[in-house]
């Protein structure tokens, strides 16, 4: 074996069991022997030199392309087992570099003016619409469910539907803009729950086809509309503004301006909500396999990179927050839905897609359980007094909407009102 990727493994596996082959066969063993032996294979020399000095990447690539096998266990498993052992142990001096170009680069791979930003959602969100039906649940709800004890995915993904609403302060009537409306699943639900009005903007124009298509389908083409169109060119004012899953293509470059927009786009006694990944131990960088093969042009911000932007743009932050764990199990939701489904998914994209998506998905969960990620709601308005001063509107909207989740619902109450 690379006498590098030996070392790096010999500092990394402490706790654990992992038996590697190398590329001229030989067996190696890291860990202390606890737990369920994880055992993979790598198949030549040059492997085992691009995971030594760039595993964050190179994990990923060997691993689609067939040059890394998992022989026991699964790659979630041998995931799982590195992520939390690298999260307990400094990484090797070699590799700080690499970790600070990356950080010094960011700006520019987050540079997302409006040709960018449409083509890198196209990139992941065009691609084939049956993958997703895969694994998402019938209303193809594409981030982080809200799991109550005991709920499975579909019940998680509705009850974050409510506890969505339930922050917006909804009521019949309510003009509503969603920036970032995937397959349109929330704001015809939305329309359909509170009897307010919706437009939905995306990017993705597969995402939009289906999202009106639905909306044709239900009858709701009168509540809810669907656009093709960037958030930086919306025009008109909205008393509620939605954005769930889409900040994380912002860009950090793009702040300022996102959250202006959004000041610009409320009226006076509007509220906003902000649903998005964060991370909860300062600011860093994108996986670089996650920059390259699943979410180009993305980012996962710390809270301190976002509020300073709010501040200045004239909004309040009226209510935060953390979902811790909620999109760990939504990921292992998810990724066993797709391994269940995983001869489908090779059928009409391949092996090495699989492979791919495989990986994204196992890593991503590894990544919220043991490093730092979580999922932020930030609530925001632009008068102190828009919304009750305790949180029991909420807690009181969401247990009605979960009651009766197709009946309009009454808007909360002012404060001293």
């Amino acid at each position: 074996m690379f006498w590098q990727l030996e070392s790096l493994f010999r500092r990394t596996i402490v706790t654990g069991s992992l038996s590697v082959s190398d590329s001229q066969g030989r067996q190696h063993h890291f860990g202390d022997g606890s737990g369920t032996r994880i055992a993979i294979r790598l198949a030549d020399r040059a492997t085992e030199r691009a995971i030594a000095f760039d595993p964050q990447l190179a994990l990923g690539e060997a691993y689609m392309q067939g040059r890394l096998e998992v022989e026991n266990g699964g790659i979630y498993d041998f995931l799982e087992l590195v992520v939390r052992s690298a999260a307990q142990r400094p990484p090797p001096h070699w590799m700080g570099w690499l970790d600070g170009m990356r950080r010094w680069r960011r700006g520019l791979q987050q540079f997302n003016p409006v040709f960018r930003a449409r083509r890198n959602a196209a990139f992941h969100y065009d691609i084939d619409g049956a993958i997703y039906e895969l694994f998402l649940d019938a209303d193809r709800q594409y981030s982080c469910a809200y799991f109550q004890p005991g709920a499975e995915l579909a019940e998680a993904q509705q009850a974050k539907k409510a506890h969505i609403a339930a922050k917006l302060a909804l009521g019949p009537g309510h003009k509503v803009l969603d920036v970032g409306s995937g397959w349109g699943g929330l704001a015809l639900w939305l329309a359909a729950s509170t009897g307010c009005r919706v437009k939905g903007v995306t990017l993705s124009s597969e995402q939009l086809a289906v999202a009106q298509e639905r909306a044709r389908k239900q009858g709701l083409q009168s509540m809810v509309e669907f656009e093709l169109e960037d958030y930086r060119r919306v025009a008109g004012t909205f008393d509620r503004i939605v954005s769930v899953g889409m900040f994380e293509h912002v860009g950090v470059n793009h702040y300022a301006t996102f959250f202006r927009r959004i000041s610009r786009l409320l009226n006076p006694d509007g509220v906003a909500l902000l649903h998005s990944i964060g991370r909860s131990d300062g600011p860093g960088f994108t996986n670089p396999f996650i920059a390259k093969y699943i979410f180009p042009g993305g980012y996962f911000p710390a809270l301190s990179e976002v509020l300073p932007a709010i501040e200045r743009s004239g909004l309040i932050v009226s209510d935060v927050e953390i979902l811790r764990l909620h999109y760990a199990e939504t990921l292992r939701a998810w990724r066993e839905r797709f391994v269940a489904r995983r001869a489908a998914a090779v059928q009409r994209k391949g092996e090495a897609f699989c492979r791919m998506w495989e990986f994204y998905l196992a890593g991503s969960e590894a990544a919220f359980r043991h490093q730092g990620l979580v999922v932020f709601q930030i609530q925001l308005a632009k008068r102190i007094d828009t919304l009750p001063i305790t949180r029991d509107y909420m807690t009181e909207t969401e247990r009605r909407l979960q009651r009766s989740p197709g009946s309009p619902s009454a808007p909360a109450r002012l404060a001293g009102e």
